[in-house]
């Protein structure tokens, strides 16, 4: 896959460990915090994902797990300044896809992942909860998740197993 800058990608702002995608046709994003940034990156992490030989239905599915990462992200580790960097890792290992994510913004929480909030989903459409679904989605869909503070950093690991995901459906 060849590597070509993106408008919207910004600077690395602190340091930077090499990640397992050097030379491994993996993917490396770094882009503001805002809404239309993670549109444009979530575009590109599916293109790249296709690239990395995973077939069209594990990319939307790998797409609705990233967005609803990066859109915690904005929402909740900006929410202090507004503005910041996150940067994106994907890489292919075997049947799994492995992200990590980083982020100069607000800590988590205690430091520590939100437990899935569980709805009871048998209530009319109208009594539903607003919000609160996307942990559990992202717990549930995929597999070593994993968040740590790292000086003033955020970072979040996982990966999404398609032999998991083949064998449930």
């Amino acid at each position: 896959m060849q590597s070509e800058p993106l408008s919207f990608m910004g600077h690395a702002r602190d340091r930077h460990r090499a990640g397992p995608i050097a030379g491994n046709g993996g993917l490396h994003l770094l882009f503001p915090a805002g809404e239309r940034s993670v549109r444009r990156a979530l575009s590109a992490s599916v293109a790249a994902f296709h690239d990395m030989g995973v077939d069209r239905d594990g990319c939307d599915f790998a797409e609705l797990v990233l967005a609803e990462v990066l859109n915690n992200v904005v929402e909740h580790a900006f929410t202090d300044r507004g503005h910041g960097i996150i940067e994106l890792e994907a890489w292919r290992a075997g049947n799994a896809l492995s992200l990590r994510i980083r982020d100069d913004g607000m800590p988590m929480p205690g430091e520590r992942l939100p437990a899935a909030q569980r709805h009871d989903l048998t209530v009319e459409t109208h009594e539903l909860p607003e919000g609160g679904f996307g942990w559990g989605i992202i717990h549930d869909l995929t597999r070593d998740l994993t968040y740590r503070r790292d000086g003033a950093r955020n970072e979040l690991t996982f990966a999404i197993d398609f032999a998991e995901f083949d064998a449930s459906t």
